[in-house]
């Protein structure tokens, strides 16, 4: 490699010579950096996997519906009864194997009185999934 000549007829002439000394340098940086990361690419930890089905789920999980409106009448799926029977069929629903979800409504006159007696009825009997239903405000 010559960066200048004696020469003085060739010398307004463009150098014609590609330095590879800086193309060299890059590819073994490369090569290195490949040759280190290789190795961690391929590492993997052998486990033995659990075995499960792809069944879809077809139970819909039960639920009631109880409704408290503003008079204080209480209603099991849209059939009116009293706080005793409520009782009882919170009880035997809590008995089941699965017992269902309870959805409680209640209008928003009523008196907490008649929603803290059904919560604490519906606790008693062992059901612990109750959900509170409402409207969304209009925007």
């Amino acid at each position: 490699m010559a960066f200048a000549s004696f020469d003085n007829k060739s010398s307004g002439a463009p150098m014609a010579e590609i330095n590879m000394v800086p193309l060299i340098d890059v590819m073994l940086v490369l090569l290195v950096i490949f040759i280190v990361t290789a190795p961690l690419l391929t590492h993997a930890v052998k486990i033995d996997l659990p075995k499960a089905s792809a069944e879809v789920n077809q139970g819909q999980p039960q639920k009631i519906e109880f409704a408290i409106d503003a008079a204080g009448q209480r209603y099991w799926n849209g059939e009116r009864i009293t706080r005793e029977e409520a009782a009882r069929r919170f009880a035997a629903e809590a008995a089941q194997p699965n017992p269902p979800e309870l959805h409680l409504r209640a209008d928003q006159n009523v008196a907490y009185r008649l929603v803290a007696e059904t919560l604490a009825d519906a606790s008693k009997a062992g059901l612990g999934k109750i959900g509170f239903v409402s409207e969304p405000e209009p925007r």
